[in-house]
């Protein structure tokens, strides 16, 4: 047994999470959907090859005085 642990201690925050999980079952659920809406993306591996084809390099210093590097 340490000599610093403070038996059955939970603190405030953890008391109020577990609270907050036992008055709300459906929380973790709900969390997990709306990570499912808006991060769990499947990614299209095409449209992402495309769309890194498509960047143009960054000059040096970007508020620089010469033309775009496309531009004629």
């Amino acid at each position: 047994m340490s000599f610093f642990r403070r038996p059955d201690y939970t603190s405030e925050a953890t008391q109020f999470i577990e609270q907050l999980k036992a008055d709300k079952p459906t929380l973790e659920a709900e969390q997990r959907a709306g990570r499912a809406l808006l991060w769990d993306k499947n990614l299209n591996r095409a449209d992402q090859a495309d769309y890194l084809d498509g960047k143009v390099p960054q000059q040096g210093y970007v508020y620089g005085t010469t033309a775009h590097p496309n531009s004629q």
